[in-house]
């Protein structure tokens, strides 16, 4: 087996294309396809079939092979940086997603905390739905993830970082701010400002609404908490927030803060990776700078 032949195998099923990978991989279709027949001989198993003109699906030894491939190539990248984090040969880089909230809030101090030990690093950041965070970290498009720990797939790795907690948005006055113990059956009778449908929190709330048989109308979808919040101090409806500890609450916005501890468990934000990732000397002192570890 030789190197190009794993690559190219590889790039081949990540980009689901034999012209895709050969663009990736500056090789013509003809030579990837003599690679991973090549590897097919020496393996004596097929790898990959070919349903129709377009489109690749992985036999059970090519899952074997690819999920091989991607902790051998995962580990080299991982060599390479480290190598050149020690003799500064080439700046190592970072990638994060994470959802607005989460950027705007809690992670600036960090970051600017962490460049000031690590300028070399060339770092990306990224602004997204939960959902699609962790959409990236598993296609390793990403090599961390901040996202709710609640809606982690068991295939990545989390580590509790932050404990949050789901609230109730009302302007002052609202009729729910007289309340006592905010009911769903109360909620649903006002109109609701709620994330998108993908997300976890919305399909989570609109399974309790169905439990109870409650009709509710949605008049704002929203994937950021200041947006969400500007528009509950105009009055028009009342929205929900997921707030991590250290997450002040819009105090701009002239707004009441409903707890729903009866309704949504205690969940944590979470940073979330790859389990076959290796990480690399300037990687792990981000998360270790995060949870105020030393940093060897």
């Amino acid at each position: 087996m030789e190197w190009q032949q794993l690559l190219g195998f590889y790039q081949v099923v990540r980009l689901g294309s034999f012209t895709r990978a050969a663009d990736a991989t500056f090789r013509t279709q003809s030579a990837l396809s003599q690679q991973v027949k090549a590897l097919e001989a020496e393996l004596g198993c097929l790898l990959l079939e070919r349903l129709g003109k377009r489109r690749l699906r992985l036999t059970e030894a090519g899952e074997k092979l690819f999920s091989f491939a991607e902790s051998v190539l995962g580990r080299f990248e991982a060599l390479k940086e480290e190598l050149g984090d020690r003799q500064g040969l080439r700046p190592g880089r970072l990638s994060l997603a994470a959802p607005f909230t989460t950027l705007f809030h809690l992670l600036p101090r960090f970051l600017q905390s962490y460049l000031q030990q690590f300028p070399q690093v060339e770092l990306t950041l990224l602004d997204r739905p939960q959902a699609v965070v962790l959409s990236l970290v598993k296609e390793g498009e990403v090599d961390l993830g901040l996202a709710l720990e609640s809606l982690v797939p068991k295939d990545l790795a989390a580590r509790r970082w932050l404990p949050v907690e789901t609230v109730l948005l009302a302007p002052p006055g609202h009729p729910l701010t007289r309340l006592k113990r905010v009911t769903l059956r109360q909620i649903a009778r006002h109109p609701l400002i709620l994330p998108p449908r993908e997300s976890g929190r919305r399909r989570l709330l609109e399974e309790q609404f169905r439990k109870l048989g409650l009709a509710y109308h949605v008049i704002l979808e929203s994937t950021n908490v200041e947006l969400s919040a500007l528009y509950v101090e105009l009055g028009l409806g009342v929205g929900f927030a997921t707030l991590a500890r250290g997450i002040a609450p819009p105090t701009s916005r002239n707004l009441v803060f409903l707890p729903l501890p009866h309704y949504f468990k205690p969940d944590h934000l979470a940073v979330v990776r790859r389990r076959d990732k290796v990480l690399s000397h300037h990687k792990r002192a981000f998360i270790n700078l995060l949870f105020g570890d030393t940093i060897p």
